[in-house]
């Protein structure tokens, strides 16, 4: 079955290499889609457009930095 998510335009950060793993991003309209760049077809997580917004201002302000 096609979703409307088949059709995404995906992005990623420039901050990965060219064969770099990274996470990828595409709008869903009333949601944020994500995926993992080099296995798509595992699935998506979808967030609200605030969910990302707190979670954009979080990193912005260094609330994450201790993962890195």
């Amino acid at each position: 079955m096609t979703t409307y998510r088949d059709n995404l335009s995906w992005r990623k950060s420039t901050f990965s290499g060219p064969n770099a793993d990274c996470v990828e991003l595409a709008d869903g309209g009333p949601e944020i889609v994500f995926r993992h760049s080099k296995e798509p077809e595992q699935g998506v997580l979808c967030y609200t457009r605030s969910e990302i917004r707190a979670f954009i201002q979080g990193c912005k302000a260094g609330e994450f930095d201790d993962l890195m």
